[in-house]
C-alpha cells in the first residue's frame, strides 16, 4: 500500500493537497483493508474506509470506489463531477478528467467499460456500457460512448 502511495504522490508532484491524490489515498487504504485477516479489525477499517470515502466524495466530487481496478500510474487530472464504477478496469498510464463518467449502461447488467493502457478520458466524457477501450486512446472532452447490448 504504501509503495503505492508514494508513486501517487509522485503521479501529483508531491502535491498533497491534490484533490485526485486524496481519493488515491482513500482508495488505496479501501484495497488494502481487504487483506485483514483479523474480521472485527477488518470490520473496523471497512468503518473507516466508507466514513473517509464519503468524506471525500463530498469535498471532491469524486465517486471513485476500492474495487475499480487500476494499473500503474493513475491520474485523476482536475476534480469534480467524476463517477467511476466499481466494475470498470484502467490500465496503466491512465487520466481521467473532471465531468468524467464511466460506468454501466443499465444496473441489471454489471459490465463496464474497460480501459487499456495510455489512455486519456477528456473533460465531460461518458462512458457506458461494457465496451473495451485499447490502449493509445484519447477520449475527446464531452464525447459520449454508449454500448448497447445485443440480443439475439
Amino acid at each position: 500500500m504504501f509503495n503505492n502511495i508514494r508513486t501517487d504522490l509522485a503521479n501529483y508532484h508531491h502535491d498533497w493537497g491534490a484533490q485526485g491524490f486524496w481519493v488515491m489515498l482513500v482508495y488505496r487504504f479501501g484495497r488494502w483493508r481487504y487483506q485483514i485477516k483479523n474480521v472485527l479489525l477488518r470490520k473496523f477499517c471497512s468503518f473507516i474506509y466508507k466514513f473517509l470515502y464519503k468524506v471525500v466524495q463530498i469535498l471532491t466530487g469524486i465517486e471513485f470506489p476500492c474495487e475499480v481496478t487500476i494499473g500503474e500510474h493513475f491520474l485523476i487530472d482536475h476534480f469534480g463531477g467524476i463517477v467511476v464504477s466499481g466494475y470498470a478496469k484502467f490500465g496503466d498510464h491512465c487520466r481521467i478528467r473532471n465531468g468524467v463518467v464511466v460506468g454501466l449502461k443499465n444496473v441489471d447488467n454489471p459490465c463496464a467499460p474497460e480501459f487499456g493502457d495510455y489512455v486519456d478520458i477528456g473533460a465531460g466524457a461518458k462512458i457506458l456500457g461494457g465496451i473495451k477501450i485499447g490502449s493509445h486512446v484519447t477520449i475527446g472532452a464531452n464525447a459520449g460512448i454508449l454500448v448497447q447490448a445485443l440480443k439475439f
